[in-house]
C-alpha cells in the first residue's frame, strides 16, 4: 500500500474547520494511508470537519488532543473522532496511520430510521471521540473491521460495495457498546465556550502583524483575560499569547517560501518587532533557523 503524498498538510479556515472535500458527493467516503513522517514537523494541526474519522495506529506511537483530552495509542490501537471535534495529532517517530474520513450520511441517508435512530444520536451526542484497543472482544472486532475495510481500498472488485457494507458492520458493533448515558447529552465542546474561542482566534488570525495583548484579544469575545486564558488551555492546551505567536510563525513560514522578503522584513511583516526575538522563537518551534528553514524548503521544491 503506497503513503498518501498529496495530502500532507491540514488546510483550514479561520475557524479551523479543514477546507478540503474528503470523498465525492455521490461517494462521501475516502481513504487516507500516511506516514506522520511526511507532514510538517511530524502533526496534523488542530482542525474539525463534519465527517466522522476513523484512525488506525500501524506502527509507532501517536498522540491525540481532541477537545479537552490528550491520548497516546500505540501500535495497534485505534480511535473515532466525531464529526466538529476539534483535534490534532503527531508523533515523535514515523508513525503510520491508515485512517478514513467519511460523511455521517454514507452510513445511511439522512431522514431515514436508521439515520435518525442510529446515526444522529452519536455524531450530536458530547461522545467527542471512542478509543478502540484489542484487549476488549467489541473493540478487537472493531479493529478487525477496520483492517477488512482497509483491504477492501486496495480491492478493484466491488470496492465501493464492500467498503459501505463494512462501514455500516462496524457502526452496528459501535452503536451496540456504546455508553447510552453520553448519548443524552449534547455536545458542549460547539457550543458556547468554543464559539468565543473562535471568535478569538479570528481576531488573532486578522491582526497577528500589530501589536495585540491579552486584553486586546479577550475583549474580542466580550469576556475576561481570565475566561479567555481558560478558554485557549481547555481546548488548545496553551495561552492566547503562545497561540498568538505560534500563529505568526506560520504566516512568516509561509512567507520565507513564497517571497524574498529579508528576514527583518519577515519579521515586521507578521508582528515579531524585534528579529532577534523572530530567530529565537522560530528556532524554538521549528528546531532550525528562518534561513535554514527558507534553505531547506528551497531544495525539497
Amino acid at each position: 500500500m503506497n503513503y498518501n503524498t498529496n495530502y500532507s498538510k491540514i488546510i483550514t479556515d479561520e475557524n479551523l474547520m479543514e477546507t478540503i472535500q474528503h470523498g465525492e458527493k455521490e461517494y462521501p467516503f475516502h481513504f487516507y494511508y500516511d506516514d506522520l513522517a511526511l507532514f510538517d514537523f511530524n502533526c496534523v494541526n488542530w482542525h474539525w470537519h463534519t465527517e466522522i474519522e476513523f484512525v488506525y495506529v500501524q506502527s509507532g506511537t501517536v498522540t491525540f488532543y481532541i477537545g479537552t483530552d490528550q491520548i497516546t495509542l500505540s501500535e495497534g490501537n485505534a480511535v473515532f473522532i466525531n464529526s466538529k471535534a476539534l483535534h490534532k495529532f503527531y508523533s515523535e517517530d514515523n508513525a503510520v496511520i491508515p485512517n478514513f474520513v467519511c460523511y455521517p450520511t454514507f452510513i445511511a441517508p439522512i431522514e431515514t430510521r436508521i439515520y435518525n435512530k442510529y446515526v444522529q444520536p452519536i455524531i450530536s451526542s458530547a461522545i467527542g471521540y471512542q478509543i478502540f484497543s484489542p484487549t476488549l472482544p467489541w473493540q478487537k472486532e472493531i479493529l478487525d473491521i477496520l483492517q477488512e475495510i482497509f483491504i477492501q481500498q486496495n480491492s478493484d472488485c466491488a470496492k465501493e460495495l464492500m467498503t459501505s457494507s463494512l462501514i455500516q458492520k462496524l457502526w452496528a458493533v459501535f452503536f451496540k457498546h456504546i455508553d447510552t448515558a453520553n448519548l443524552n447529552q449534547q455536545q458542549e465542546y460547539s457550543a458556547h465556550s468554543q464559539i468565543k474561542l473562535q471568535v478569538m482566534m479570528q481576531y488573532i488570525h486578522t491582526n497577528y502583524s500589530f501589536q495585540i495583548a491579552l486584553s486586546d484579544i479577550a475583549q474580542s469575545a466580550g469576556i475576561s483575560k481570565s475566561s479567555a486564558l481558560s478558554f485557549f488551555h481547555k481546548y488548545l492546551k496553551m495561552a492566547p499569547v503562545s497561540y498568538l505567536i505560534l500563529y505568526r510563525l506560520k504566516k512568516a513560514s509561509e512567507l520565507l517560501i513564497t517571497t524574498d522578503l529579508k528576514l527583518v522584513e519577515v519579521a515586521y511583516a507578521t508582528g515579531f518587532n524585534n528579529i532577534g526575538y523572530f530567530c529565537k522563537q522560530f528556532k524554538i518551534h521549528y528546531g532550525i533557523t528562518p534561513t535554514e528553514y527558507r534553505k531547506l524548503k528551497a531544495q525539497n521544491k
